[in-house]
């Protein structure tokens, strides 16, 4: 199959959630601009507190994956099966709400850069009961590979193959089989990697921008903005004139109805209906299935 080309391009639009933290929304911003099984994406970055200082209060969450990379600042996670985890520069929280969770995520720093992403990965329906679980993923645990060309991967989830090696990612098994790599090239310094066909991949530029595709296909891709790619079983991407680093996702689509109703993701209008009278009677974390 042929190398993957810009498919179609989805502007970040600014937005606020939890207690009132000013981000960028581009996957998950409409029904529309969803991709399979990703959810949705959030970018935050300011160096103004009042942009930040609320933070995310408790809140629930059943049916899906939700992981948080800080690139910058302190957030503190604490939950009710009595999980606290410090986020800080570098780390990863990736937390399945499975049946129910509910979990704050708060600042622990009154000012400086507070800057970062939260991802949401859906559950197939056979997995949206499951227990809920979660995982710190400190800085240290997560590789990072200098490229020969120039540049470097942070390999968060999925394996990169890079001069005969290969280095995995502290995530794996999961039934999307998601990779997800933080990659920074300079100005003009390609980037290839194999991706299996039949997978959904975007690319989403947070400082410069990147040419995605090969040879006479490339197309520009500007910063804030998530480029969904076709089909194909390779990506390739360059940095653009003042370089650019980015985040590549990819997994294997759910191809599963989805029905939202804010913090939580089901099959069908039925369950989220359930799902909300689990929540207003306290059962929505225990170990009853919905309908019980």
């Amino acid at each position: 199959m042929p190398t993957r080309t810009l498919q179609r391009v989805i502007a970040a639009i600014p937005t606020s959630d939890g207690a009132g933290v000013k981000l960028q929304r581009s996957l998950g911003q409409s029904n529309w601009a969803r991709l399979d099984p990703f959810l949705m994406l959030d970018h935050f970055s300011t160096d103004n507190p009042d942009d930040y200082i609320a933070g995310f209060p408790a809140h629930p969450h059943r049916g899906f994956e939700t992981v948080t990379y800080m690139l910058d600042g302190h957030m503190r996670h604490q939950d009710h099966l009595g999980n606290t985890g410090d986020l800080k520069a570098g780390g990863v929280q990736w937390m399945s709400a499975g049946r129910g969770i509910i979990h704050s995520e708060m600042p622990q720093q009154e000012a400086g850069r507070m800057r970062g992403f939260q991802l949401w990965i859906n559950l197939p329906a056979k997995e949206k009961m499951k227990a809920a679980a979660y995982r710190d993923i400190q800085a240290t645990e997560i590789p990072v590979v200098e490229l020969a060309g120039g540049g470097r991967v942070k390999v968060i989830a999925g394996t990169l193959d890079s001069d005969g090696k290969r280095t995995p990612g502290p995530i794996h098994g999961l039934t999307t089989d998601p990779l997800y790599f933080d990659v920074e090239l300079p100005a003009g310094v390609t980037f290839r990697h194999a991706l299996p066909a039949g997978y959904h991949a975007f690319v989403y530029p947070f400082e410069g921008s990147v040419a995605v595709g090969a040879g006479g296909a490339q197309k520009i891709l500007a910063t804030h903005h998530a480029g969904i790619l076709s089909d194909g079983d390779e990506v390739e991407f360059s940095g653009g004139p003042d370089g650019g680093r980015v985040i590549l996702l990819a997994g294997r689509p759910l191809l599963e109805p989805i029905v939202q109703y804010g913090p939580f993701v089901m099959n069908t209008r039925e369950e989220i209906e359930q799902t909300v009278r689990d929540y207003q009677s306290g059962t929505l974390t225990t170990t009853e299935t919905a309908g019980a």
